[in-house]
């Protein structure tokens, strides 16, 4: 597969989206960015779908998510260098809030995501450790040991702390304020009498509940939402002259107390609740429990439902020091991976192996399995299907046998030592979950190589000759789509195309208000206003034409579109008409710019600047 350019995807993403100022927020997860968009019917969604580097779009709890894979953290640098949407900016209550679920769903992911992989990697530095410890390589009295446990337990007996900084961001509160306070219930004085122990503490002669807070999830979730309703009481009556301090004072006189008498314990109750009731269907029926959450798991995954899940895991980890609900997990993950193995080994389209080999590998390595659900196992469905089956019957085997995860990490082949066996986790339940997981990885795997895969190779594969081939080695000359005065691309007022981001082109100021097609091919993308379009060539050469800067705004006033998405153009056909008037009375631009999205692909983009053109004359030449 050839290599995307992370500039010019990002850069393609936003245009498609509906510019900079038609988000509302921006973040990203493990493989996907994550738009809040004030208007979700400016996106182009199909669009986007097609870039070459995107997987597939999925809109879900008010988000327009653009799945990437494992490079999406590269893609959102990129936007970061287009736009100003990966600062601090994110707004507590930008988007639309959806039901209780999605808003809930929304709220966990955007507290624990900035942290997730530190977690993860400390939850198997921790798992490594005590491996090593489980088989008798490390001394566990030994200072060496004492040492390495710490590196990788650290982030959970600490993760109130970290939590205060994400909750704090996400809440409109000071970071700083809330990290205090997170500090406060970690000190070591009131660990010591707020820990569970037989002999009761008090505050002012006001018994305090005996509860731990080390590692603890949702007080200090709660105590932060609090925290932020109180700043901005206090911000808004306090005197200029003592607010800067006033503020974070009276909070902390405030909350600390209140929280050790009060929303703590609450909190931790209710936390416990929760942790109880998930843990009581596995007493009950683990075979059932195991057997639904490795069959729904990736379901949940699909549609960011796994994330309302993640504090009960975490409370589990803090309470007893397991998880038998991420004890189910490593099955439907692997099971995944295994059927976009088989898929690569089944498949005779190269664009097809090129996803599954790598989103395979990934998945086995990384437990990071959008790629390969997106890309691969949905769009074949059976083998997404396969996998599903596959991971219900493992989860349900690992389940019965009372396996269990002693860490955060994100299920996967490195993430195994955290299913060794501690404290009350049965010895044998260590055996059976490699027995599950096995077994689920085989029934996945052989299922998708012998029912999961009917295909040819790609269509392009068959349909190229060596004479086809060669007729499309050398120069490619571009046409200037309208008459007018050529201009660099980085003359341009418009920061994305500026900035090469969506390629390299070149702008022309029009003399006249028609846009014709710079070469054959079909019409990959037409915006309803009629101010872009994307046309793809046979042999591969990908333009977009887009008619002024920002001209998005005039929702299609003033502009006549000529051709519409999926049609087969010629070079030289009418593309477009635009009343140029209407356009620069409207205080708009009209520069018509022309830029090969897909220049990565070529050897070199050279356009004709500095001088007039006349429609159908060359304004770019490509090599290969």
């Amino acid at each position: 597969m050839p290599a995307v350019d992370y500039r010019t995807l990002a850069g393609d993403i936003l245009e498609k989206v509906g510019g900079e100022s038609n988000v509302a927020s921006l973040a990203h997860c493990a493989t996907r960015l994550r738009f809040r968009l004030k208007d979700a019917s400016k996106a182009d969604k199909a669009g986007v779908e097609r870039l070459p580097g995107v997987i597939t779009v999925m809109e879900a709890g008010g988000q327009f998510q653009v799945v990437i894979g494992n490079n999406v953290p590269l893609v959102f640098a990129e936007v970061g260098k287009l736009s100003s949407l990966t600062g601090d900016t994110e707004e507590a209550d930008a988007g639309p809030k959806g039901n209780l679920l999605n808003r809930f769903v929304a709220l966990i992911s955007a507290i624990f995501l900035p942290f997730l992989w530190t977690l993860a990697g400390a939850a198997l530095l921790k798992a490594f450790v005590g491996a090593a410890a489980y088989f008798g390589w490390l001394d566990p009295t030994s200072n060496g040991y004492a040492v390495l446990n710490a590196s990788g337990d650290a982030v959970l007996k600490f993760l109130p702390v970290l939590l205060a900084i994400t909750a704090a961001k996400r809440f409109k509160a000071n970071q700083f304020t809330a990290v205090v306070l997170a500090g406060a219930l970690m000190y070591l004085e009131i660990t010591q009498w707020t820990g569970l122990k037989a002999t009761p503490s008090d505050f002012f002669s006001i018994p305090v509940p005996a509860v731990s807070y080390v590692g603890s999830v949702i007080p200090i979730i709660f105590v932060v939402w609090l925290q932020g309703h109180l700043e901005r009481l206090l911000n808004a009556g306090l005197p200029g002259m003592v607010r800067n301090f006033g503020t974070p004072m009276i909070v902390l006189l405030v909350m600390v107390p209140l929280t050790i008498l009060t929303v703590g314990p609450i909190t931790t109750y209710a936390g416990q609740g929760m942790s109880w009731l998930i843990t009581s269907l596995w007493t009950v029926a683990p075979w059932l429990a195991g057997g639904l959450m490795g069959g729904l798991w990736q379901v949940f995954v699909i549609f960011g439902m796994h994330w309302a899940f993640v504090p009960v895991m975490m409370v589990d980890l803090s309470n007893q020091g397991y998880s038998v609900l991420s004890g189910a997990l490593l099955a439907p993950v692997l099971a995944q991976a295994a059927a976009a193995l088989a898929v690569f080994f089944r498949t005779r389209s190269a664009k097809l192996k090129g996803l599954a080999g790598p989103g395979a590998a990934s998945g086995f390595l990384a437990g990071i399995t959008e790629p390969i659900i997106y890309g691969v196992n949905l769009p074949l469905k059976k083998p997404f299907i396969f996998g599903c089956i596959g991971g219900a019957i493992g989860g349900a085997i690992g389940a019965q046998a009372g396996s269990a995860q002693t860490g955060f990490a994100i299920p996967s082949v490195l993430a195994i030592p955290t299913y060794l066996p501690q404290g009350p986790i049965p010895a044998s339940s260590f055996t059976w979950q490699m027995i599950g997981t096995g077994l689920a990885i085989l029934i996945a795997f052989v299922l998708t190589f012998l029912f999961g895969v009917k295909d040819s190779p790609d269509v392009e594969e068959v349909a190229a000759d060596p004479i086809a081939e060669a007729a499309t080695v050398g120069a490619v000359e571009v046409a200037a789509p309208v008459s007018g005065q050529t201009v660099a691309l980085s003359e341009i007022k418009d920061k994305v195309f500026a900035s090469g981001a969506l390629g390299k082109g070149i702008g022309i100021v029009p003399s006249a208000g028609t846009v014709y097609a710079p070469f054959g091919g079909t019409v990959v993308s037409a915006f309803p206003t009629g101010h872009a379009f994307g046309i793809k060539s046979a042999d591969g050469v990908e333009a977009l034409i887009h008619i002024g800067i920002d001209t998005v705004q005039l929702d299609g006033k003033g502009f006549t579109a000529a051709v519409q998405q999926g049609q087969v153009v010629q070079a030289g056909d009418l593309v477009a008409t635009v009343d140029l008037d209407a356009v620069k009375a409207a205080g708009y631009d009209p520069t018509t710019i022309l830029v090969i999205t897909n220049t990565a692909q070529f050897a070199a983009v050279l356009p004709a600047e500095g001088h007039a053109v006349a429609h159908g004359d060359t304004a770019i030449v490509i090599e290969r």
